[in-house]
């Protein structure tokens, strides 16, 4: 098995405040949640929100990460600064509020290269509807495309992942899906874009996560691997492999195929129930490099892949199933 390296949610770590900052009044400090984050054994990197995370500097906050021995997988957006951006931040009907989303956006790609991390990933959740007559679709359409060509073109050395997710905090977002989220990377044309396929956004898509990411890594690239888990009715930010464990191996399986070495990030929520952060990371690990080892035993399998040729989901599901949990004695 390759070297495997893993990112995480840096505010999971502001879970079950008390066990890490007893008698505490108020929020934990970014320097606190990564120096949390560093004590979860096998993390390799965090990710960090921009602008939310990156008060100190760029400079300083990448020290910061790397002086508790770890390092930044890359920034990701957060439209929350501007109350305007409610109702659309590449899409917003004010041309001057949508001019601010476009700029805080470059300065988060340009904090992200001093921060020696050029990937910045977007998630567009304020850009969408919630009403039929609300919006004209192709005009928030060309909006969308737009701005996506213009933070692209800002910086050609920066790889810029959309995350796409059917809704929330919008009724539909205008990037629902693998598919619409390709076909605006397609109308963008810009070469440094690409897809950050979140599995429990892919479950609630009504996607096979492993289906969109080869159609992902054919069409354009897979720039970032979110890991979860859910019931497909929401984003649940459980741990990973507690819900589809054969969809997770399936995905792990599929990403590896098509050459995804980077760090895999757990796109989870500890904090909503009050888990130990650390530890729930931990488990994060080890489930993926047990998946992993199983994905090792499948590769050699000459049947599972007659299987596959022949459509046989029996002799399929039977073959995994051995290489999950034994043979029947």
């Amino acid at each position: 098995m390759t070297e495997l390296h893993f990112a995480t949610r840096l505010n999971s770590f502001a879970s079950k405040p008390e066990a890490a900052w007893p008698g505490q009044v108020g929020k934990p400090s970014v320097n606190a949640l990564i120096a949390r984050a560093a004590l979860a054994e096998g993390l390799t990197h965090v990710d960090l929100n921009y602008p939310d995370h990156v008060g100190a500097g760029a400079l300083e906050m990448a020290k910061v990460v790397t002086g508790e021995g770890l390092a930044i997988n890359g920034f990701a957006m957060r439209y929350y600064t501007e109350p305007a951006f409610k109702i659309g931040a590449f899409t917003n009907p004010d041309a001057r509020v949508r001019q601010a989303a476009i700029d805080l956006t470059k300065a988060g790609i340009d904090a992200a290269l001093t921060a020696g991390a050029p990937l910045m990933t977007i998630w567009l959740g304020q850009d969408g509807f919630d009403y039929a007559f609300q919006a004209d679709y192709l005009a928030l359409w060309d909006m969308l495309v737009s701005g996506l060509r213009e933070v692209a073109e800002h910086a050609p050395d920066c790889e810029i992942s959309i995350e796409y997710k059917p809704n929330e905090p919008r009724a539909y977002s205008l990037l629902p899906d693998a598919a619409t989220t390709l076909l605006a990377i397609k109308d963008a044309g810009a070469p440094n874009l690409g897809v950050t396929l979140d599995f429990a956004h892919s479950l609630y898509a009504d996607e096979q996560p492993a289906m969109v990411a080869a159609l992902i890594a054919r069409q354009s690239r897979l720039m970032g691997v979110h890991l979860n888990d859910g019931y497909g009715k929401r984003d649940d930010g459980l741990m990973v492999a507690a819900a589809n464990t054969l969809k997770t191996l399936e995905l792990l399986r599929q990403v590896r195929a098509d050459g995804y070495n980077r760090p895999l990030y757990f796109d989870t929520f500890p904090d909503l129930s009050g888990l130990d952060p650390v530890k729930e990371c931990e488990v994060n690990i080890a489930t993926v490099k047990r998946l992993y080892r199983v994905a090792d035993r499948l590769d050699l399998s000459n049947a599972l892949k007659a299987a596959l040729a022949a459509q046989d989901a029996v002799s399929a599901t039977a073959i995994v199933q051995d290489a999950l949990m034994g043979p029947l004695a």
